[in-house]
């Protein structure tokens, strides 16, 4: 595996890491990563345990034996809230193998940091919920 830093994402998103299927590549981008460290914590003390905790969520995708055929699945036709579940299981994989890796980490700072990540694809499956 290919880990590769470069100086900003892209797109104009806001994501600090992204994993490449096809090169089996990890991709870290350091602006999006100081930005998200600054908004969830207020300062970049935590800058260098921050980037661990998001290179070991790229590796959970990395690592992940069903992210193939999950990523599959979101080719194929299905329902949003289909779509969403899928996401979201992809996501909370790669952070399952992220807490395996981090397990001597201040489990309060990961789970600020797992919990604002999965917040959005949380709220994808529960606005079909409702």
């Amino acid at each position: 595996m290919i880990v590769q830093v470069e100086s900003h994402f892209p797109d104009n998103r806001l994501v600090g890491g992204k994993y490449h299927m096809g090169s089996h590549t990890v991709y870290l981008y350091k602006k999006e990563i100081m930005e998200q460290c600054r908004m969830l914590f207020g300062t970049l003390a935590p800058l260098q345990a921050y980037i661990y905790v998001i290179l070991a969520h790229e590796l959970g995708h990395a690592e992940d034996t069903e992210l193939a055929y999950l990523s599959s699945l979101l080719d194929g036709p299905l329902s949003a809230p289909e779509q969403a579940e899928i996401r979201l299981r992809i996501e909370e994989n790669a952070w399952r193998y992220a807490e395996s890796l981090l397990q001597e980490m201040d489990p309060v700072f990961l789970h600020t940091i797992i919990d604002e990540s999965l917040l959005s694809y949380r709220q994808a499956t529960e606005s079909h919920i409702a």
